[in-house]
Parts: structure tokens; C-alpha cells; sequence
């Protein structure tokens, strides 16, 4: 029996499904927050997703050249690295950095690793830190939708000049250097759900993150173990600093709603190459990513901690794999 068994690089799929599947569903789980970011951002938001994926694919292709192997584009999974990378960046981003980070994702946190299912760390969070440590003021430069002001300039692809906004995350921060009022941040709760608040692409509507989530649940593209453990985990340390002191702390609400918090739960976190493969590793996997997302944005320096909290988790993966072994084929061994 052991004689059939091929092992192969993640993402493993116990369903009759294909990686081009999988990603395919990603794809539209993530549609709910593209249109929510198209609405609220128009052309700046569909030349950030547009640039991203195709310097994705434009990238792999090259690399699948000099590799001299087949390429990979068939399996969507470069697509859903641009969609992710796009998704968390801010709407009025220079095209060209765009560039340098899909470069970067492929390259060096995919293909230098060998491939799909090599890589050790997520391709789109890796490549945002590259980013946010290469052009810090540009990855954290936020604009106004064009709901709230229907004449901004960078809705026209032809003009650079942007009208500015603090993210509810960047208020809370403030609000706990006592800088702002925290019912000030709290009142944000409702614009943070629908969406029409500054931030990256794909922070700006919790709802159409829900909806998109739910959408890869009932596919069962994901299991609930790892939303869920990241969800908990934050909103249980969010609580207990509130509890400490809502006068400094918003309320968990506004933490799970605001910034990056649930496409990390539903779309990056839950990236089958990267996370835990036992359901226990799972819970823990995930309730370090929720954890140490409000550690980073409550005690460190900056007021998301998202792709730090991945990229941390990600380093500790295969440990936790370790200690949360499978079951191996053909049942425990007898050990006398």
C-alpha cells in the first residue's frame, strides 16, 4: 500500500477538486470585495488590481522560461497571489511599486522556493512587507472614497494628487497615545462595516469580506477552524484591553471590522501551503495570527499587524506540525 502513496508539495485536497479549483473559488469568494473596492475607489482600484495580477502572471511566466519547465498559469494561483498582494495595498499607490511588489511575490517568496506548495511563507504578505519597509510613506498614504468625495482627484487615472484620511485603525492608535477620542473611533463602527472609510483595497468593507468568507465555507474551499481561531483569539484580547480601559481601547468590534483583520481570517491565514494540516494545528495557527495582530496593533508601533502577525505564524508552521502530528497511513504504529 505504502508502494502507491505519492507524496507531493501543499496544498493537499482531500476532495475530488483541482488546484485550479481551489484557486477558482478563492477568485470568487474575493469578487464581494473587489466590486466593494471598485465602488468605493473606481479607476485607481481596478489599475491596482489589474497591474498586480498581470505583473503576477507576466512574472511566473518569465519565471517558468528560465526555469525552462512548463508554466503554471493554469492552476490561477499566481492570479489569486495578485489579487491578495492588490487587496492589501492603498488605492493611490504608484503603478510602478505595484510592479516591484508582484515581482517580488513571485519571485522570491514563490519560485525561488520551488513553486506552488514550496513556499514557506505567504507570497502576498511577504511582499507587502517588502514594500511597506522599501516605501514606507507610499504604503501608508490613504485617500478618501469617492463615495464621500465624488470629485477626488485620484479617481482620474491621469491625476496624482490625493486628498487624504486617517484609517479607524490609525485612529485607535491614536486613541491609545491619547491623541484622539476613542468614541470618536467607536462611532466609526458602522462606515468601517459597510466600507466607506479610507485603507487598502480590500479593508475597506467588513460586509463584503463576510459575504466572500461565507461563500468559501459552504464551498468548504476552507474550514472554519482557522476564521474561527483568529476571530476568537482577537476579539478575546481586544475585549480584555477594553475591559482594562475603554477610555484608551476601542471596542472589538471595531478591531474585527477594521483593517485587515478578516481577509487575513478568511482569505490569507487560511492559505492550505502555509498553515498547520491537523485541525489542532489549525486552532493554534490560528489563534496565534489573531493574537499577536492585536498584541502589534494595541503595545507595537503600528497600528496594523496583519502581514507581520502571517508572516510570524507562517515561520512557526512547520513546528506546530510537528507537535500536532497526523495520523500516519495505515494507523498508529504499535510501539511496545
Amino acid at each position: 500500500m505504502l508502494s502507491k502513496i505519492t507524496v507531493s508539495p501543499a496544498p493537499h485536497i482531500s476532495q475530488k477538486r483541482s488546484t485550479r479549483g481551489v484557486m477558482l473559488d478563492v477568485i470568487i469568494g474575493l469578487s464581494p470585495a473587489m466590486a466593494a473596492a471598485l465602488y468605493f475607489f473606481r479607476v485607481k482600484a481596478a489599475m491596482v488590481m489589474a497591474v498586480c495580477v498581470v505583473s503576477c502572471l507576466f512574472v511566473e511566466w518569465i519565471c517558468g522560461v528560465l526555469r525552462k519547465k512548463p508554466h503554471s498559469l493554469g492552476d490561477l494561483s499566481a492570479v489569486v497571489t495578485g489579487l491578495i498582494l492588490a487587496m492589501s495595498l492603498p488605492p493611490a499607490i504608484p503603478l510602478w511599486a505595484v510592479v516591484i511588489g508582484a515581482a517580488f511575490a513571485i519571485v522570491i517568496c514563490k519560485m525561488l522556493f520551488g513553486g506552488l506548495g514550496a513556499n514557506i511563507f505567504n507570497p502576498a504578505m511577504a511582499a507587502r512587507a517588502f514594500l511597506s519597509a522599501s516605501f514606507g510613506v507610499l504604503m501608508t498614504t490613504w485617500t478618501v472614497p469617492a463615495t464621500i468625495a465624488p470629485d477626488l482627484p485620484q479617481i482620474s487615472a491621469t491625476q496624482t494628487t490625493a486628498v487624504t484620511q486617517a484609517t479607524p485603525l490609525a485612529w485607535a492608535k491614536s486613541a491609545i497615545q491619547g491623541k484622539a477620542d476613542v468614541k470618536e473611533v467607536n462611532a466609526m463602527l458602522k462606515s468601517a462595516f459597510l466600507g466607506s472609510v479610507g485603507g487598502c483595497l480590500g479593508e475597506t468593507s467588513a460586509l463584503a469580506l463576510l459575504i466572500g468568507g461565507a461563500y468559501l465555507l459552504i464551498r468548504r474551499t476552507i474550514t472554519f477552524h482557522i476564521p474561527a481561531a483568529v476571530l476568537i483569539a482577537a476579539f478575546v484580547f481586544a475585549e480584555i484591553f477594553y475591559l482594562i480601559n475603554p477610555d484608551k481601547y476601542s471596542t472589538p468590534f471595531v478591531q474585527l471590522f477594521s483593517g485587515g483583520m478578516l481577509i487575513c481570517a478568511f482569505f490569507i491565514a487560511t492559505d492550505p501551503v502555509t498553515a498547520p494540516l491537523s485541525t489542532k494545528g489549525m486552532w493554534i495557527f490560528g489563534a496565534g495570527v489573531g493574537a499577536l495582530i492585536m498584541l502589534i496593533r494595541f503595545i507595537g508601533e503600528y497600528p496594523e499587524g496583519v502581514m507581520y502577525a502571517v508572516l510570524i505564524m507562517n515561520a512557526v508552521s512547520p513546528l506546530i506540525d510537528r507537535a500536532c502530528k497526523l495520523i500516519p497511513a495505515g494507523g498508529k504504529p504499535n510501539v511496545k
